[in-house]
């Protein structure tokens, strides 16, 4: 079988071909590549198990299925916003500033110990766009990406990021569908009133666009309820064919509207073959019988809360409260100093009860971005990443994107399947997993024991929307 949506247009410049598993091949043909970036700096490739996709491009520079510096994924989010700023004509930095943050940002990128100066020397930069800007990030995947693009800018900026969590007691705003995924249904809980009623341009930021499919969908939804004339659509990789930029241009000339897409990397692809494969799973590693329990949970009080609930696929309720600020449900450039000084404060907390030299930070499913920040100011030797509910093909090899998988049902909602790839036993001393809300301990159990297998230490567990009653150190 050979499902090719190779462009017939575009120049063969720069083509890497990907032996991923038996029967499965992916060629890449590079198109647009404005920081100059190497391929083999930004993903690796590994097969997914997925009937409507077959392979991932794993990214290197996410935070999501690969253990990273977590300066990376927020420089990775920062180099999207400054192609922002080139293109939508900012003023503040000096054509010389530029060329010297976007130099900055590329050694960062390919250098994992040169990310912290890259992206702290972006900030300081203090960019402002020559209009206000509503940023839109994707879940699950892309919602710490958003943010982080979103925040590179020091003023005029507003962000939210979609959720495939049921929060009855508030409405969502935008609704709409995520073709190729596994799981579909995208919301958008906005708290104020007038976050999305503008007519300001909209930057919907995803990982990767394959067929563009999701923002078309996403426009066509904003567009139907809150009208304007611009869009950018902002992503790392950007592979679609022809035909789906063409389905681009058809969609500005029928809503009347702007439609500009930026990107780190852009291409096409060809794919050759099907594989059989079987789901993802636990990757072997066992506890040594009569280990004494090493998880130790904590609650913390440094970022405000919002008293809403949530309902999971079972009908079961979750009283406990959110953070308000995550980016699920908005906020504003000038909510940005309130963030950063709860997050330096919980970063502080955590920071004290380290252990050993080699710490795992772990963000869980959409909430990627808070703990992302957390783990950059918990000093040395931190490595960042996130749980996902991708199910992907793990193999050892040298040049394959996953060597090891571990499944289990989410704490969040059982009827999710969640994942954490790329972590052997003894990889870490160990292992802080933050969790934006409480959830019943028998759920969070199935993960904890697979951490425990992990972690050559302990794992200790971190609540930031804790009740006001128990906040504090515990």
């Amino acid at each position: 079988m050979n499902n090719s949506i190779l462009s017939d247009f575009c120049p063969r410049t720069n083509i890497h071909t990907f032996n991923i598993v038996e029967n499965l091949q992916v060629t890449v043909t590079e198109t647009s590549n404005p920081f100059h970036m190497p391929v083999e700096a930004l993903f690796s490739m590994a097969a997914r198990i997925n009937k409507k996709r077959s392979f991932l491009f794993v990214s290197k520079v996410l935070g999501k299925h690969i253990p990273v510096n977590p300066y990376t994924p927020l420089l990775s989010g920062a180099a999207l916003a400054l192609l922002l700023y080139r293109e939508r004509g900012g003023e503040a930095a000096s054509p010389e500033v530029m060329d010297r943050l976007m130099d900055q940002a590329v050694h960062g990128l390919i250098h994992p110990d040169r990310a912290e100066e890259a992206y702290h020397a972006l900030l300081a930069a203090r960019l402002v766009l020559p209009e206000p800007v509503l940023f839109m990030g994707f879940a699950e995947t892309a919602t710490a990406l958003g943010h982080s693009m979103y925040h590179a800018f020091a003023g005029g900026a507003a962000y939210i990021h979609t959720t495939r969590e049921q929060i009855p007691e508030l409405e969502s705003v935008v609704t709409f569908e995520e073709e190729h995924s596994h799981a579909v249904n995208h919301l958008c809980y906005a708290l104020a009133a007038g976050l999305l009623s503008g007519t300001e341009p909209v930057v919907l930021v995803d990982d990767e666009i394959t067929t563009g499919n999701t923002a078309i969908n996403t426009i066509r939804d904003i567009q139907s309820k809150f009208p304007r004339r611009e869009y950018v659509v902002a992503s790392l990789l950007d592979w679609r064919s022809g035909r789906n930029i063409q389905a681009y241009r058809e969609l500005e000339q029928e809503l009347g509207i702007q439609i500009t897409a930026l990107s780190l990397l852009q291409g096409t692809i060809e794919v050759q073959g099907t594989p059989l494969l079987s789901p993802a799973g636990d990757n072997g590693a066992s506890r040594p019988s009569g280990e004494a329990e090493l998880v130790t949970t904590y609650v913390l009080d440094g970022l405000e809360r919002l008293p809403v609930t949530s309902v999971d696929g079972q009908g079961m309720v979750n009283p406990a409260p959110y953070l308000k600020h995550s980016g699920r449900f908005g906020l504003e450039s000038a909510d940005n100093a309130q963030l950063d000084a709860g997050v330096s404060r919980v970063a502080g907390q955590l920071r004290g009860l380290r252990e050993g030299s080699r710490t795992l930070v772990m963000g869980v499913g959409e909430f990627m971005y808070l703990p992302m920040r957390i783990a950059a100011e918990m000093g040395e030797g931190i490595a960042y990443q996130s749980s996902t509910r991708s199910p992907i093909h793990p193999e050892r090899r040298a040049d394959y994107g996953v060597h090891s998988a571990a499944g289990y049902p989410s704490p969040g909602d059982a009827e999710i399947m969640n994942f954490i790839y790329n972590i052997d036993p003894g990889q870490y001393d160990e292992i802080f997993v933050l969790l934006e809300r409480e959830v019943p301990r028998e759920r969070i159990a199935p993960m904890t024991d697979i951490l425990q297998r992990l972690a050559g230490n302990k794992v200790h567990l971190v609540v930031l929307a804790s009740e006001p009653e128990t906040g504090g150190l515990c």
